[in-house]
């Protein structure tokens, strides 16, 4: 249950979290200039319906539909959230932010299925036509469904809501909230609650008291700030305490409240203190009629305090004094009396549970997957093209046996696929992964072809066969046609018996021998060296691929490879290379190559062969 509704969470979060832009600038309009603003503006503040209205459901939709279905789903899902739009009403309605969360995984699932479905029986030359019209004809169908189905459906849901709510009120039962909401902070559906049923409820507050309390209900930092103060006081570990500090920092004015839950997973007990916190805060706001303008997000003191009326600010600072006040109080004991975990292993522990909202677990250094949950694993370097496409082709050869029913393919870092369940990349690329996919469980390794962690992940994965799926879904992004090897390998590509020379030399010597053959301009040599002093292209087993940087993609003419022979070998760090692979991709006709590099290291003495071999028709047959 606890793993269903973190998934849940999860998944809702994702199409907010990269929308709180937005948000903050629909709040920071109505704070600023409705009539009970701090610079009141009727023309200004006409802005605002339309946000909440259009931009906010369009944007969630559009991100939940990329979430499933790329793209494509992306699109989907923005016409299709205009029909319950329309069906509500339009700004004259209820803000279908709810419908949005519905509409655009459901778009992107629609989409998605039915790409699958006309994958390979799409007639050539007639590709675009369909693409485009297969999303404006079932996008269009998906609209009409939302006006009379969802819209109505979501509308009557929200208005159930703002009844209980405004019953909870009226009978002084809204601190009652705060059972619920703190704990789903631990399991990721804060946000969804906020942004789903908080903000519309709080948005037609807004409309008739100029303010809502529905605003300050999971925004309020002080419930957290509370339980970092005790463990700063009174936490016997010592690291713990340290940390302490730069926790209420980050939490405090930087309103990522995610930075405490490890505190309380140390102590599960300590969940009382925010829950009674804010409970308390609930009921003095309610008590002087508190309300915020607008959301405050993210919910950090400043957003807090930006978003209160101007004859409010000594209430909404008391009420988050109340909270961490009396959140310190209880949380205090419970920290001193009890052995906690260390910080560490709480802030594992913690990975595991994000990790299980995907259907995955954390095991050692790497996470690891369990059960069949885990669809698409995908390898992800700087370009894209090089070293995870081999590391994808090896690793997919190695687990289909396993698992059939797996897609392991490969992306540049920086455009990983929307519907990634794990994504392996080395390490230093970790960061660009995670501001890219911030959903996915993230594998970082050293060495494509061989590394501690792909053989975790290999474990954790082949543990988790599902014998009912389709072995065709293995290779479903797998090696293009034959035809593809024309032209990306010419026999003058290949040099053998080169004399050893530096790193750098034989780099450049392999973009020089690209540019020569008309793959690329006489520049890529140059994206060559900063590929490689961004991380090493040394694949293992004396071999190297360098090749250029994502951003140096637009020099490409056309997709190629150029194998350089090194007998005595170049120093790739602490390896050796003796077979230096150049590589220009424009679209995926070099990946058959890559995955005919990788079978090749399989056989240890034809690869043992090609080291030396001055034989090109030998070199050859071996790529192809």
């Amino acid at each position: 249950m606890k793993n269903t509704l973190s998934r849940f969470g999860k998944f809702l979060s994702g199409m907010v979290m990269p929308n709180i832009g937005a948000f903050i600038a629909w709040g920071l309009i109505t704070a600023l200039f409705i009539e009970k603003g701090w610079f009141p503006n009727a023309q200004l503040a006409s802005i605002q319906p339309y946000m909440l209205s259009y931009l906010l459901p369009v944007l969630i939709a559009a991100q939940g539909g990329k979430m499933v279905g790329g793209d494509r789903g992306r699109v989907m899902g923005a016409i299709a959230v205009m029909g319950c739009i329309a069906g509500v009403g339009g700004v004259d309605g209820q803000p279908m932010l709810m419908g949005a969360m519905v509409m655009g995984p459901l778009a992107g699932w629609f989409i998605k299925k039915l790409d699958e479905a006309l994958d390979g029986r799409m007639p050539v030359g007639f590709e675009m036509l369909i693409n485009n019209f297969s999303i404006g004809i079932f996008g269009m169908l998906l609209a009409i469904f939302g006006y009379y189905a969802i819209g109505p459906v979501m509308s009557g849901i929200l208005a159930i809501l703002s009844a209980g709510v405004d019953f909870l009120i009226a009978h002084s039962l809204l601190p009652l909230v705060s059972v619920f909401l703190e704990p789903a902070k631990v399991l990721f559906l804060n946000n969804a609650i906020n942004h789903g049923v908080f903000t519309p409820i709080g948005a037609e507050q807004v409309q008739m008291l100029g303010k809502s309390i529905m605003y300050m209900l999971e925004t309020n930092p002080g419930p957290g700030l509370g339980v970092l103060l005790a463990y700063w006081f009174f936490s016997k570990d010592v690291t713990t305490r340290q940390s302490a500090p730069g926790a209420v920092v980050i939490h405090l004015f930087g309103g990522i409240h995610e930075i405490y839950f490890p505190y309380i997973l140390m102590n599960p007990a300590v969940i009382l203190a925010p829950i009674v916190g804010n409970a308390a805060a609930i009921l003095f706001f309610s008590i002087m009629g508190a309300g915020l303008n607008g959301p405050a997000a993210p919910g950090s003191i400043i957003a807090f305090m930006m978003m209160t009326p101007r004859d409010s600010m000594i209430t909404s600072l008391l009420g988050i004094i109340i909270a961490a006040g009396v959140s310190f109080l209880i949380a205090s004991p419970i920290v001193k009396m009890s052995g906690a975990k260390n910080l560490d292993e709480a802030t594992s522990q913690m990975q595991s549970m994000k990790a299980e909202a995907k259907g995955m677990a954390v095991s050692g250094a790497a996470p690891a997957v369990s059960g069949a949950a885990v669809k698409k694993v995908v390898f992800s370097c700087d370009a894209g093209m090089g070293s995870s496409a081999m590391g994808a082709t090896k690793f997919r050869n190695r687990i289909k046996a396993a698992r059939p029913d797996l897609t392991v393919t490969n992306s540049s870092v920086d455009n990983i696929p929307a519907d990634a369940d794990v994504v392996v990349c080395q390490r230093v690329l970790a960061e660009r992964a995670r501001t890219c996919a911030p959903q996915v469980t993230l594998v970082t390794i050293d060495n494509f072809l061989a590394d501690p962690n792909l053989d975790h992940l290999y474990e954790s994965l082949a543990n988790g066969n599902s014998s009912a799926a389709a072995p065709a879904a293995a290779t479903a992004s797998a090696k293009p046609a034959a035809s593809a090897m024309n032209g990306v390998l010419l026999r003058e590509g290949i040099q053998t018996g080169l004399k050893s020379v530096s790193k750098e030399e034989a780099i450049r010597a392999a973009g020089a021998l690209l540019a020569k053959l008309g793959y690329v301009g006489a520049d890529y040599a140059d994206a060559m060296v900063e590929r490689e002093n961004l991380t090493t292209t040394y694949m293992g087993m004396g071999v190297a691929i360098p090749h250029g940087t994502s951003q140096k993609k637009e020099t490409v003419k056309k997709s190629g490879v150029v194998m350089l022979q090194y007998p005595d070998g170049v120093d790739f760090g602490e390896e050796k290379a003796y077979l230096v692979f150049g590589i220009a991709g424009v679209g995926d006709e070099h990946l058959e190559l890559l995955g005919n590099i990788c079978n090749m290291l399989e056989d240890e003495e034809a690869l043992e062969k090609m080291k030396t071999s001055s034989d090109i028709d030998f070199l050859m047959s071996q790529l192809s």
